[in-house]
């Protein structure tokens, strides 16, 4: 399995509201790409974070070069920053492990 861990700040409120309009429909995406196993987002210490698992690298790597996902990506620069961080795994991490993960490894 894949894993895949992001974690974006918005740079302020204008650019939270072009944030979520990018965000919603790339995540309702990743939910029902093929591949995916495990599809969540959360808020933490003013961070978006989400947490992908996917069968392979190749299925996160479909997604990732998905039109939604692009276009999400294209913009990201101009309203957000943040860093991710991807790793093979046998099973499907818990949220604070994967954070940890995150935290310890990604790079923007």
């Amino acid at each position: 399995m894949y894993v895949s861990v992001t974690g974006l700040r918005t740079k302020n409120f204008y650019t939270s509201i072009r944030f979520w309009l990018l965000t919603i429909p790339a995540f309702r995406a990743a939910q029902k790409a093929n591949g995916i196993l495990f599809c969540e987002n959360r808020k933490k210490n003013g961070y978006h974070h989400t947490l992908t698992v996917w069968e392979s690298k190749k299925y996160m790597i479909a997604y990732f070069q998905s039109p939604l996902h692009t276009k999400a990506m294209r913009a990201f620069p101009s309203i957000a920053t943040g860093k991710v961080f991807g790793y093979e795994s046998k099973t499907i991490p818990p949220w604070d492990k994967a954070l940890k993960e995150w935290e310890l490894n990604a790079r923007g």
